[in-house]
């Protein structure tokens, strides 16, 4: 439990109560208090009396009482007087302060818990235990999404990420690196994949312009079971990884946009070597210039629509066929033909992906 959030609440209540209150903790050690100079002051004995009573005790002037009603209270409230007004000042001080613990201690433990999913570090029969002491929703909606800080910054990234999202028990901020923070967010029922993707975008343009921070951003796909968690985390994982690769010039990436990427991604690059083997003649990918293969990538993006890419790229049709014609000759796959022109995609994603030869995040 913060002493800061003791001490938040205690110096919100001064100004309503008209005498010196506060909290000792578990070794009478004062740790909130509305006189600031009696922080630091030890309070010998009152514990063990409160043992015997787990009620009140009236000591030299003030009156103590435990913030759970319990011999093992951790934490004690007090308040200045031995009167009938101190009884009830403390009385309704220990029960604020009660509830706060509770709901600070529960989010607390809600987070953790979601930690330990997304990490894999808990066992799937424990989950369900787990949710129904913490009373947490397990057939909620909810999405990882993983932002990755790609320079150092001023502020702590989790501060930054928390600080977007304060006072919430839907929503879990999780950091997982040094500079790897996790938002799981709740969704609503029947949501769609774009709602996500405003979101990430309004969190990349926050840090953006307020922190002048460099992020990378992975989403991962709806998990409608709490036990799913660790997989939206690990495909939020991987799309900053596939992503890495294939959409360089991309900072938000959801992975259920990836397409033939992530099977690529996950291909032994053994196999990869074969298949460009396979479908060209050694040495011929190599043989392409960078202006032949902008008007493949143009091509591709008009949807193999000769007439559309020559417009676009501003040169004649005629041009543009025998720039094909080229291609054709160099690695005998006519990309005019639908199934040519997918091997040939196919291949130039593979040669990319072998050549980055990605590091693990």
């Amino acid at each position: 439990m913060s002493n800061r959030l003791f001490q938040s609440i205690i110096h919100q209540m001064k100004d309503a109560v008209d005498r010196v209150i506060g909290v000792i903790d578990d070794n009478g050690v004062i740790i909130s208090c509305s006189d600031l100079t009696k922080i630091g002051e030890t309070r010998q004995g009152i514990k063990d009396e409160l043992a015997y009573t787990a009620d009140v005790v009236y000591s030299k002037g003030y009156t103590y009482r435990p913030i759970e009603n319990s011999a093992k209270a951790e934490y004690i409230v007090f308040v200045e007087g031995e009167d009938k007004m101190s009884d009830r000042i403390s009385s309704l001080l220990a029960i604020s302060l009660a509830n706060i613990k509770n709901l600070y201690d529960e989010k607390y433990d809600k987070a953790s818990f979601i930690k330990n999913i997304i990490l894999d570090n808990i066992l799937p029969s424990d989950i369900y235990i787990k949710s129904k002491e913490l009373h947490f929703s397990t057939e909620v909606t909810r999405v990882a999404i993983l932002i990755k800080f790609l320079s150092p910054t001023d502020t702590v990234p989790f501060d930054m990420i928390a600080s977007m999202y304060p006072d919430k028990n839907k929503d879990f901020v999780i950091s997982v690196g040094e500079r790897d923070i996790v938002l799981v967010k709740e969704m609503k029922p029947g949501y769609e994949s774009a709602e996500v993707l405003k979101l990430a975008k309004s969190i990349y343009d926050m840090l953006s312009s307020e922190f002048f921070a460099k992020v990378a951003i992975g989403i991962g796909t709806a998990a409608d079971n709490v036990k799913d968690l660790a997989r939206s985390f690990k495909e939020a994982q991987v799309a900053l990884e596939v992503g890495k690769v294939f959409d360089t010039e991309k900072n938000i990436i959801a992975y259920e946009n990836l397409g033939i990427g992530r099977l690529i991604y996950q291909l032994p690059t053994t196999l990869c070597e074969m298949f460009l083997n396979e479908v060209f003649k050694k040495g011929s990918i190599e043989s392409i210039d960078r202006e032949t293969l902008m008007t493949i990538q143009a091509f591709f993006e008009n949807n193999l629509n000769v007439s559309e890419t020559s417009r676009k790229l501003f040169v004649h049709r005629n041009t543009l066929v025998y720039r094909l014609d080229k291609i054709r000759k160099i690695t005998g796959l006519d990309l005019r033909e639908f199934e040519h022109a997918i091997t040939f995609k196919v291949a130039l994603m593979v040669q990319k992906y072998l050549t980055s030869k990605p590091a693990k995040f």
